[in-house]
């Protein structure tokens, strides 16, 4: 199944109980889909959600809504059903919202691009938590719900976990000669798994983040953008020169490549609950496989 946005997509992500997935545009519009195996994806929503270009996208609050998070510093609540705001927060950071993440049933974090990241309570409104966590933007976030930590990786290099429960940053990884990209947890929260500008998985244990404990060299020449944990052992991985791979992680082994978007990056990989994987490429389709 294809969607075709027209124009370039920075994010998406799925409804947790619905066939519904939105799409945050170059543009600055958020776009909303209902799609089926058979039939042709039906638009329900087009919303001129920023002024700049809409980098971040997730629903909320069970689905109900959708938070969506821009370079013009804004973050936006939008009502499914209606389309309508709920809520804009217009400076929401000092820089541009690179990335939001749902942590809890009513809190989601967002990250910029100097290295800010912020909790959000999506009932009443506010920020609750602040960190100056990073020297450069945000890349990506992953959160530990067990630990109550939230993982950010960074542009300057390095890997941060917050503690929420204590409000402070609670270690940070010694400085990479790479950018870091991404980041997951795996096997069963007892690795954390970065991805980098030069095409290196990271390897850190938790507990021991000031340096990776090992690498996975043997990935990719080309930067890996995006990741997503299949399962404790396996995780997905994205790379800018649009290979889509299948990665077992110790032993570390390229098991099979899964699909390739030819000349586009793979900016995000999410999935959604029936395991059907689902996968945004950086061009002006959204691909099901």
């Amino acid at each position: 199944m294809e969607i075709d946005l027209g124009k370039l997509p920075f994010d998406l992500d799925f409804h947790p109980s619905d066939q519904l997935v939105a799409a945050g545009l170059i543009s600055g519009d958020l776009l909303l889909y209902r799609y089926a195996a058979d039939s042709t994806p039906q638009r329900l929503l087009k919303v001129d959600a920023h002024t700049e270009s809409c980098r971040a996208v997730r629903f909320i609050n069970e689905g109900r809504a959708i938070v969506t998070g821009s370079p013009d510093c804004s973050i936006l609540a939008t009502d499914v059903e209606t389309g309508s705001a709920i809520a804009r927060l217009e400076n929401s950071h000092g820089a541009a919202v690179n990335r939001i993440v749902n942590l809890t049933e009513s809190t989601v974090a967002s990250g910029d691009d100097d290295g800010c990241v912020k909790v959000w309570d999506t009932r009443q409104r506010s920020c609750c938590n602040s960190f100056e966590a990073h020297e450069e933007y945000i890349s990506d976030m992953t959160f530990a719900s067990d630990s109550m930590k939230l993982l950010a990786t960074s542009g300057d290099g390095t890997l941060s976990v917050c503690n929420l429960r204590s409000n402070k940053i609670q270690t940070q990884s010694e400085f990479s000669e790479d950018e870091l990209l991404s980041v997951v947890i795996m096997k069963n929260g007892r690795k954390v798994i970065c991805g980098t500008q030069t095409g290196t998985l990271l390897l850190y244990s938790w507990g021991f983040f000031k340096d990776c404990s090992d690498r996975f060299v043997d990935l990719s020449p080309n930067s890996v953008d995006a990741l997503l944990k299949l399962d404790e052992d396996r995780v997905i991985t994205g790379s800018e020169n649009g290979l889509i791979s299948l990665v077992g992680i110790l032993p570390n082994r390229i098991i099979q490549p899964i699909a390739e978007h030819s000349e586009y990056p793979i900016e995000r990989l999410v999935m959604q609950t029936d395991r059907e994987l689902r996968l945004l490429l950086s061009s002006c389709s959204v691909f099901f496989l």
